[in-house]
């Protein structure tokens, strides 16, 4: 063996490689190997699929000959009626369901709050960010639901992405409704436990899922919401505690669009069914809708809170809810106690459109007993014409499309305001009848 290839032998498989790309670097320099070229969809934002899928289908509102219809600024209070590019318009898309935001005892109590404890508690309210205002909030939420305690979060999604994914582990089973909202679903993947859908609605096929898997898993809970905003339909509550009961799982109930509207006096599906609140372990709403505020909360049994004040990732890490925030949501629960007669007008609305809605032949899915009423147009393109045809006319409602709905399945989504009036809706489901004929016919 020549010296040569004794000290060949000698080298590293990296050394080798190297010194051949030496070699054939001297013969012939357009040879040597180049790294491989990265395409710019995974470094460039402009060139990312998703972004393009998304300029696409805002190009084709144009090809069309549709305005954009998201990201329109309201120039008022976002009530019954709202104010878009100088022109007033029917509203039916607020989520102001009781009419506290632009409340003038709700304004008062925004302002005092602001001038006594300024606009931001400027720390998490584990540290140095607490004030009195946040305990008193949440114990009127814990009193409106009837229940030992709650928390406040800053944010409703990220109430439901914290709480989820904090306290449930890879060992566990979370069990959701088809229709469950983003923030829930969030929650559930960030958590690390093993996820499944069950058919919306169906206690049935929730009680054979959990026949066949609860032994293979530590905790089980079950997601479900107290009204969806898709359909505007209510879950049988009954029915789900008894299978939580059945399996021992826990029961989480997101009422975003149930609190301050479902039930007599708007306390929610809790009291719309007349059930025992300590039956449902985790109860869930936001801030931004019936309470004029911002911010999410959990209500439950003492322990629980307690170990989320201390743990929970979004409250600890989190400057707490701000004064403006605090004392307008704290002023609303505390309007709704006063005041059940805003919920009797709002169910007496949303009942009369629901009504009119039907007999004029539209398509108004499972809608009952909330102030959400989905109207089914099918096709996105078509909705998108409906909701600027209303506009045309007057009638403020956003179209929901694929991917947010199924694209068989696109829909107007009216919410309705305990302020609308009945001239209101009967202009309303006229002119949506008529328009909705011309855009079959065409």
């Amino acid at each position: 063996m020549t010296t040569q290839t004794q000290n060949l032998s000698a080298l590293s498989a990296e050394e080798k490689r190297s010194l051949l790309a030496q070699l054939l670097k001297q013969q012939n320099p357009s040879a040597v190997p180049t790294a491989r070229e990265i395409p710019t969809e995974y470094y460039v934002f402009k060139d990312f699929p998703e972004y393009i899928a998304l300029k696409n289908m805002l190009n084709e509102f144009e090809a069309n000959g549709q305005s954009n219809p998201y990201f329109k600024a309201h120039e008022g209070v976002n009530k019954d009626t709202t104010l878009v590019e100088g022109q007033e318009l029917i509203n039916f898309s607020s989520y102001n369901y009781i009419a506290m935001s632009g409340d003038p005892i709700v304004q008062k109590a925004v302002q005092d709050a602001t001038q006594k404890y300024g606009s931001s508690v400027s720390a998490s309210r584990l540290i140095s960010g607490e004030i009195p205002l946040h305990q008193e909030l949440e114990q009127e939420i814990a009193d409106l639901i009837g229940v030992e305690s709650s928390i406040v979060y800053v944010g409703g999604h990220s109430t439901n992405v914290t709480t989820i994914g904090h306290l449930f582990k890879e060992e566990d089973l979370i069990l959701h409704d088809s229709l469950i909202h983003d923030s829930s679903f969030q929650g559930a993947v960030l958590s690390g436990a093993t996820c499944r859908a069950f058919p919306h609605n169906s206690w049935q096929a929730l009680d054979r899922i959990l026949q066949e898997e609860r032994h293979k898993y530590k905790r089980v809970v079950i997601l479900i919401e107290g009204a969806y905003s898709m359909d505007g339909d209510i879950p049988d509550l009954p029915k789900f505690i008894e299978v939580k009961k059945r399996h021992h799982a826990l029961l989480m109930i997101d009422e975003a669009h149930s609190i301050g509207t479902v039930g007599q006096n708007g306390h929610g599906i809790g009291e719309y069914f007349d059930i025992n609140r300590h039956d449902v372990d985790l109860w869930m709403g936001t801030l931004s809708k019936s309470f004029a505020s911002c911010g999410g909360y959990i209500a439950g049994c003492r322990e629980l809170i307690d170990y989320l004040k201390y743990t929970a990732p979004g409250f600890v890490y989190s400057v707490g809810i701000s004064p403006p925030n605090t004392a307008s949501a704290l002023a609303s629960i505390r309007l709704l106690k006063a005041e059940p007669q805003r919920v009797t007008r709002l169910h007496q609305t949303a009942t009369l459109f629901l009504e009119l809605a039907q007999q004029e032949g539209l398509n108004t899915g499972y809608s009952k007993d909330t102030p959400i009423i989905p109207v089914i147009v099918g096709k996105s393109l078509a909705c998108v014409r409906l909701s600027q045809a209303l506009i045309n006319r007057g009638i403020n409602v956003m179209p929901m499309i694929y991917p947010a709905a199924p694209e068989n399945a696109a829909r107007l989504r009216f919410f309705l305001n305990s302020t609308h009036t009945e001239a209101q809706i009967r202009f309303t489901v006229k002119t949506l009848a008529e328009e909705w004929a011309k855009i079959e016919l065409s």
